[in-house]
C-alpha cells in the first residue's frame, strides 16, 4: 500500500515540475556550432563529428535536416510549424538561422532542451537534443527528432 502512496506522491511531484531542471546556460550557437552532445547517452547531435573522440558519439550521431527549396526562414517555418505538432514541446525561442524549444515528457516531465542551427553552406539544418537531467534518455530525443523529421519533410 506504501508502495502506491509512494508512486502517487512521485507523480505528483513530477507533474508540478519536479523533475525538469533548469536550462543549462551555455544553450545557443556559436560560429554555427552547438553543445557538444552530452558525455552520457541523453543526447543526439547532428555536429557529433565536429567533436572528435567524444566518449558518446556512436549513440549521439544523428542527420541533419535538409534545407526546404525556400531557403532558411522558409525551412525553420516549416520547422516551427512541425515542433508545434509535437506533443509536449513549448517554449519556443526563434532568432535568425537558430530555433530552441523544450519538450516535456508526458508522465514524469523531465525536460529536454532542443536546438537547431541553419548551415546555408552546406544546406542542412543542424540539430541538438538533450534530456537536461539523467544519464540515460531511453533513445526519447532519437525518436522525438525523427518524429520531428517526418513532419518536417511532410511540410511544403
Amino acid at each position: 500500500m506504501w508502495t502506491v502512496g509512494l508512486l502517487v506522491l512521485a507523480l505528483g511531484a513530477a507533474q508540478l515540475g519536479a523533475l525538469e531542471g533548469r536550462p543549462p546556460a551555455d544553450l545557443g550557437a556559436s560560429g554555427g556550432l552547438l553543445k557538444p552532445p552530452s558525455a552520457t547517452r541523453n543526447s543526439v547531435s547532428s555536429q557529433t563529428d565536429r567533436h572528435p573522440g567524444h566518449p558518446q558519439a556512436d549513440y549521439a550521431r544523428i542527420d541533419p535536416l535538409p534545407l526546404k527549396a525556400g531557403g532558411a526562414e522558409a525551412s525553420l517555418d516549416a520547422l516551427t510549424a512541425a515542433l508545434q505538432q509535437v506533443g509536449g514541446v513549448r517554449n519556443l525561442v526563434r532568432q535568425p538561422g537558430y530555433l530552441r524549444a523544450e519538450a516535456r515528457t508526458p508522465w514524469l516531465g523531465f525536460v529536454d532542451d532542443l536546438e537547431f542551427v541553419v548551415d546555408a553552406q552546406r544546406g542542412v539544418i543542424d540539430l541538438r537534443s538533450a534530456s537536461r537531467l539523467g544519464s540515460e534518455d531511453f533513445g526519447t530525443n532519437r525518436k522525438r527528432i525523427e518524429a520531428l523529421r517526418g513532419l518536417y519533410t511532410a511540410a511544403p
